[in-house]
């Protein structure tokens, strides 16, 4: 006997589950539906089976293919159009009609022994036999009659309470003769229950109801899909789990990697491959598919999730599904009853209340609060770039495909044949981005200039020599998950706004140039780059007095790729020198901040156990500096800026530093008295950049480890400022204590405010509002003077929802009465 299975339906109460995904392909226990009912029908010897489908009818054909992997021979029926129940296994004919056969939705899951039923239609002699069961609520089924011999009497389609006479219903599963062809039209919709039976019965036909022991669930709505996956966990429904079951209830398929300290509280499923994190607490009823990460402090119970789904840190699923492909944020929040589409974006602090639908591909913001379903726009704004070029988490956020469609649309927007240069960290992560990027770059007609792994001025520097742009791949600072793909101009600093948005505009239409066979950019790699680096370094920067002052200084080089230019350039400057912390460590591409004040206390020791006259500790890219005194103090970044500046000013006694509006005013103390000028910058880099680059600029930095060396370079460059700050050490006959001492102190705080992207016009506005006569000034966002000389700025994020703001007073009691006087401003406007 051969079997149908109708697997064309639209499934729209599933919405928006099945928006991209047809109905029998959704996940029970990380198995599709309709694999559950094919196992069913091998398992009663129907290995020969027609699929009827029309809607997504590819992915399902994709899917199960001609049957081999499960061992069965499967057919397919395609309409053109959807014929009801009866008319689309009319449309399968042909492959039916030697024979009695049995029909069975490919979205239902059961356990009924279909072997009985079969038995069963052959001992009444039956053209149609009907299998039942019986269900606590009959109203969303068809309720049927059989007397006592099994002999159907009646049919009543989707009663009414006033109507139910019986708890026995249609499941949908028939076994029937091919001589009931006879009684379906082709090529228009017919179904069953409603035309072909009724018709059957009038004539007399024998029509029998099969009452069938068992497990039965319809999963038409999420609430039944959710309660399916429970039943399944819970053994109610016999069905092929994939997978060991590692403690009672708790199943764990291959490859799965689950910390110890992770909590399980089955019954439980976690998918092939998934990784679940320490400190996790998955607990009952839980579904985990394959390759989905759920990352330390996550929370799941009740929760559908579907295949590569990135659950974020302290995040919370109660009793809602979420479809494939979605990247769940860091302590985001889906509340019970909320399902969330394919391939969505779930922002970070976000929660999605009950019952709420997020449509596929769609963006909920950081921070926001989603009440209402979102099915045609995107609760989000989609920004490339941030503060640190593209930025996202490895395999989630930035993933190789990500790469190369973003290295495209750079190429597109230079000129063909131009030269590009290429760089790195040394973690593996941004050394395969790197390759795809390389890939691209040459298939876009650019010639590829690969430093491989290099520190980031170094990338700069050699970007600088003829390239019309660069790009360099390292780990976020502080996030080992996350990388960042930057961007750079032809002078080596970062693409400008204008750039970007040349960039964002190619990337959002997708028209990348693509080269033709004999366009394809070259591959080379120079040679003797840190030679002509350090060469460079030492032949602008002032090092007189550096040799003959007996200066002894510790180098920490944080294991990253500044350590690779320290062997020469300590050498040539003729410096006494300690040197830690000098090789590459791939597990350790950057630092949290607990990890590099650890390294500074450490720093702090040696330097005052060796006699040195200060240490310096590099960012694992040398991009950045952070400084410790000849007692071992560390020097906090915004103090080492104070402190770098009255160095530099003190021994020019002209010119004009660069600073971002953020630093605290006594840098303008500290220039005017030593005859300098401070110009005030926003707090973008490449603005920065381009204020260090020009002419009668002295010195930039901002204040946070990043010094810029105008005589070198116009970017950050840690090596240059640790050059710099030798020869003013040497020179100056000064300590880093002692300088410290003579500079005020300061007293600037900052706070963050979550803000979503529709209320941050009206936040500038409130926060200008308020102002009133306040001098205000709107170099960067709005900061407002008070009449004392106590400021505060406003300032909304440009890649996220969030508002930052700082504040200064002549002490810590006054800045934060500020803070909180103006971040009640910005808390009104969100309302």
């Amino acid at each position: 006997m051969k079997a149908v299975v109708m697997a064309g339906g639209e499934g729209t109460r599933l919405r928006p589950m099945t928006s991209s995904m047809p109905k029998p392909l959704l996940p029970v226990a990380n198995r599709p539906i309709m694999e559950h009912v094919l196992r069913l029908l091998k398992r009663h010897g129907l290995n020969e089976t027609v699929v009827t489908v029309q809607f997504l009818a590819s992915l399902v054909k994709n899917y199960f293919g001609d049957g081999e992997e499960l061992g069965m021979e499967l057919t397919y029926a395609n309409e053109e159009k959807p014929l009801g129940t009866a008319g689309s296994v009319k449309n399968a004919e042909e492959a039916l009609k030697d024979d009695a056969f049995l029909v069975i939705s490919g979205d239902a899951l059961t356990d009924f022994d279909l072997t009985e039923l079969i038995n069963f239609h052959k001992e009444k002699g039956a053209l149609v036999t009907v299998c039942l069961t019986r269900v606590p609520n009959p109203l969303e089924f068809g309720i049927t009659i059989v007397d006592e011999e099994g002999k159907v009497e009646r049919f009543l389609e989707k009663p009414t309470w006033g109507q139910v006479f019986s708890d026995t219903v249609n499941t949908g599963i028939y076994v029937m003769e091919p001589e009931v062809f006879n009684y379906v039209e082709p090529d228009v919709p017919v179904d069953w229950s409603g035309d072909v039976f009724p018709q059957l019965m009038k004539e007399g036909k024998p029509i029998y109801g099969y009452v069938a022991e068992g497990y039965w669930e319809d999963v038409g709505t999420h609430e039944s899909y959710v309660k399916a996956q429970a039943d399944v966990l819970e053994g109610k429904v016999d069905v092929d789990i994939d997978g060991f079951e590692i403690s009672p209830g708790v199943w764990v398929a291959e490859g799965a990697e689950v910390h110890p300290d992770a909590v399980l509280r089955g019954p439980l499923y976690i998918g092939d491959y998934a990784k679940v994190e320490a400190g996790a607490e998955i607990r009952e009823h839980t579904v985990v598919g394959s390759n989905v990460v759920v990352k330390s402090g996550a929370f799941l119970h009740k929760a559908v999730v579907h295949d590569n789904v990135y659950v974020g840190q302290h995040s919370n699923l109660r009793g809602c599904v979420v479809g494939k492909n979605t990247d769940i944020m860091r302590a985001a929040r889906i509340e019970d009853g909320a399902v969330i589409g394919d391939e969505c974006l779930i922002g970070e602090e976000s929660i999605v209340q009950g019952n709420v639908r997020v449509y596929p591909f769609k963006t909920i913001e950081a921070g926001a609060f989603v009440n209402t379903s979102v099915i045609w726009e995107s609760r989000g704004q989609a920004h490339l770039f941030g503060a640190r070029g593209v930025s996202g988490i490895l395999n989630v956020e930035i993933t190789p495909e990500l790469a190369v469609r973003l290295a495209g649309a750079y190429a597109t927007t230079l000129k063909k044949g131009s030269t590009v240069t290429t760089a790195r960290d040394h973690s593996r992560g941004a050394r395969a981005l790197k390759r795809a990027v390389i890939s691209a770059l040459q298939a876009s007609a650019i010639d590829v200039r690969d430093l491989e792994n290099v520190p980031l001025p170094v990338a700069r520097q050699q970007t600088a020599r003829g390239s019309a742009g660069g790009i360099m791949i390292r780990t976020s600072p502080g996030v080992p998950d996350s990388v960042d793909i930057m961007f750079f101009d032809g002078q080596g600093g970062d693409l400008s706004q204008g750039g970007q948005r040349k960039l964002d505009r190619v990337f959002a239409r997708q028209e990348y140039r693509r080269a033709f066979p004999g366009e394809i950019g070259d591959l080379y790699f120079p040679a003797s780059v840190f030679d002509s680096y350090t060469g460079s370094l030492l032949r602008n920067v002032d090092t007189t007095g550096i040799a003959e002052s007996g200066l002894k200084v510790v180098v920490d080089a944080s294991n990253g790729s500044a350590g690779l230019v320290l062997p020469s350039l300590l050498g040539k400057l003729g410096v006494d020198s300690l040197t830690i912390n000098p090789g590459l460590d791939e597990s350790r591409p950057t630092e949290t901040a607990e990890m590099r004040r650890k390294g500074l206390v450490r720093l702090g020791e040696i330097v005052a156990s060796s006699g040195a006259a200060f240490g310096v500790r590099f960012d694992p890219v040398g991009e950045r500096l952070s400084l410790v005194d000849e007692k071992g103090r560390i020097i906090e970044d915004d103090r080492a800026l104070l402190v770098m500046l009255d160095l530099v000013a003190a021994e020019r006694r002209s010119g004009r530093v660069a600073l971002p509006v953020t630093t605290t005013r006594i840098a303008e103390q500290v220039a005017a008295y030593h005859g300098t000028q401070v110009e005030w910058t926003t707090t973008s880099p490449d603005d920065l950049t381009r204020v260090g680059r020009e002419e009668g600029t002295i010195f930039g930095g901002d204040g946070k480890g990043g010094f810029i060396v105008p005589e070198f370079s116009g970017v950050y460059d840690g090596t240059a400022a640790f050059v710099r700050l030798i020869g003013l050490v040497a020179r100056t006959q000064l300590t880093l204590s002692q300088i410290d001492a003579r500079i005020p102190r300061a007293h600037v705080l900052k706070r963050d405010l979550a803000t979503p992207w529709a209320v941050k016009g009206l936040v500038m506005r409130r926060v200008v509002e308020a102002a009133g006569d306040r001098f205000v000034d709107t170099t960067d966002g709005v900061r407002v003077v008070e009449t004392d000389g106590r400021w505060v700025m406003v300032l909304p994020d440009p890649a996220e929802a969030v508002t930052h703001l700082w504040a200064e007073g002549p002490d810590d009691a006054s800045a934060q009465a500020l803070l909180d006087e103006w971040s009640a401003v910005v808390d009104s406007a969100g309302r």
